[in-house]
């Protein structure tokens, strides 16, 4: 029997995922990657200068580099990238699934961050570190729509990438129904909204909290504000009122940190 075209799509979407690397490049990124053991690294490619410095990490990952003059790197990465002559090849991370990742630590309540749409990796990588700071249990993406695992991103995350979880599902929409059902309140930032962070989770600090940012411009998609329990602001004391998507996932998982 012929196989139906959904299955045949199915299949070749889990052959490609499974072919799939990265390409990490950047001291301070590179140094991280080679010190998780999480990371599944094919393949080093330094310069003499680049190796110099990461010669312990490069030692403990086992890796044996590849040698690469700074003027002609060898490393299939755009040439504009600041690589500081140091890239790896690797797998994407496996993060595991959603329920596993939000349960928290049971000593706080758990915080956690949702992106609609938000598809610069500048963006992405500056809010993992500002979630991996705030003690975010994971930062949630669409798999589409949304800024893939990539170098760019890993290395505007400063090594956030290879700690703090970075998971995308299938449907955004799903995921925070998923949440409320573990009992999150699940917040949507809308600069309209009529309350703040602060005022909407008066009392309510010991819940489990999901942060839902949207695109700068667009905001957050209507199908997203509907899921959500509750749309707030951040309070601003000037008539400006604007943020950038990372400065303002910030400065909303600071306003919500339990007291």
């Amino acid at each position: 029997m012929k196989k139906p075209r959904w299955v045949i799509d199915k299949e070749q979407g889990k052959k490609a995922a499974a072919a799939e690397t990265v390409w990490l490049f950047g001291l301070h990124a590179v140094r991280d990657a080679l010190a998780n053991p999480a990371r599944e690294k094919l393949r080093l490619v330094v310069t003499l200068n680049a190796q110099a410095k990461l010669e312990e990490a490069i030692a403990a990952a086992g890796m044996t580099p590849e040698i690469s003059d700074p003027r002609k790197f060898a490393a299939p990465i755009d040439p504009q990238s600041v690589h500081q002559g140091a890239a790896l090849e690797v797998k994407p991370l496996n993060w595991g699934d959603l329920e596993t990742l939000c349960l928290g630590d049971g000593q706080r309540p758990p915080r956690v961050v949702l992106l609609d749409r938000v598809t610069d990796p500048h963006n992405v990588g500056a809010i993992l570190r500002s979630a991996e700071v705030f003690g975010a249990c994971a930062v949630i993406a669409p798999r589409h729509h949304s800024a893939p695992e990539t170098g760019a991103l890993a290395k505007t995350a400063s090594g956030a990438l290879e700690r703090q979880p970075y998971l995308q599902v299938r449907n955004l929409s799903d995921a925070i129904r998923q949440l409320q059902g573990m009992g999150y309140l699940v917040l949507g930032l809308d600069g309209e909204a009529e309350v703040t962070i602060e005022t909407a989770l008066e009392g309510l600090r010991d819940r489990p909290v999901a942060l839902v940012l949207g695109a700068e411009g667009p905001g957050l998609r209507q199908k997203t504000r509907e899921t959500c329990d509750k749309l707030v602001k951040i309070d601003f004391s000037g008539g400006f009122g604007s943020l950038n998507v990372s400065n303002a996932a910030a400065v909303a998982l600071y306003a919500s940190q339990p007291r």
